[in-house]
């Protein structure tokens, strides 16, 4: 069992950065894969990024690929979306997902935050 919570979100310009951060607790952090979701106002919830429990393989959904990045510290159970080059549409509450298996199907992902808000202005 793994529990997350996310933190770092918040109002930003476009163009701007932020660093999202996710906490997990448990012993088996370094055994499961890590993800990155998002839902928009009236959306639904979306793939944003995915990494391996190493770290050595990472995944972007295609509007975020050159913008933000996905990492992970097995020794400090975090993960950690940087994010670049902001724009109004990436504003969504992010969430941080954990599964033993690594899809872009939210509902297929067993652990999940709580969710941190982030806004991008124009």
């Amino acid at each position: 069992q793994v529990q997350l919570v996310e933190s770092g979100g918040g109002l930003v310009q476009a163009g701007g950065s932020l660093r999202l951060s996710c906490a997990a607790s448990g012993r088996t952090f370094s055994s499961y894969a890590m993800a990155w979701f998002r839902q928009g106002p009236g959306r639904e919830r979306e793939f944003v990024a995915a990494l391996d429990w190493s770290g050595g393989s990472t995944y972007y959904t295609d509007s975020v690929k050159g913008r933000f990045t996905i990492s992970r510290d097995n020794a400090k159970n975090t993960m950690s979306l940087q994010m670049n080059s902001l724009k109004p549409e990436d504003t969504a509450v992010y969430y941080c997902a954990a599964d033993f298996f690594l899809r872009t199907d939210a509902r297929r992902w067993s652990h999940w935050g709580q969710g941190t808000q982030v806004t991008v202005s124009s």
